[in-house]
């Protein structure tokens, strides 16, 4: 405890025993005051002793309590690193998934796309010969009607 506390309850404690010594100045000190005085000594140093142990007990109890309390931080915060550790290890995962999916979907394009291109070819190749054909048959057909005028009759009638 501090000097102050002391110091009040060992006034309070005195004025107490002996309230005739703090009203009355005038009275005059005898061998019963001295052994009273005495007796009261050896009472506030017993207070004292007692008072000491009791903070030496509380100071060890706060020091438990502290040390209580370390432990339980310490204990929390290894928890929460071991969930942190736990979360970050479960984002890695959720990461490569998500790059397996979009490398599946670009490959799944590409793949669409090199079918297409060769699913097409045959067809506009097969297309390109169509209208050649289809240029030679217009331009026999216009030569035949040059001769025939039937021909030509038709071919008018037909929009060529």
């Amino acid at each position: 405890m501090n000097k102050v506390l002391r110091i009040a309850v060992i006034a309070l404690l005195f004025s107490a025993i002996f309230p005739s010594w703090v009203c009355a100045a005038d009275s005059s000190f005898t061998q019963q005051d001295r052994e009273r005085l005495n007796r009261v000594e050896d009472r506030l140093s017993r207070v004292e002793d007692r008072l000491t142990r009791v903070e030496v007990r509380i100071d060890e109890g706060l020091k438990a309590v502290n040390q209580r309390m370390d432990d339980s931080s310490n204990a929390l915060n290894r928890q929460m690193n071991d969930g942190f550790n736990a979360l970050n290890h479960r984002m890695n995962d959720l990461y490569g998934l998500m790059y397996v999916l979009i490398a599946g979907m670009l490959t799944l394009v590409g793949f669409v796309l090199w079918d297409r291109r060769t699913t097409l070819a045959p067809v506009v190749r097969k297309n390109s010969e169509l209208e050649e054909k289809t240029d030679k048959i217009e331009k026999v057909l216009k030569e035949l009607a040059l001769k025939d005028p039937n021909v030509a009759e038709t071919m008018k009638h037909v929009g060529l």
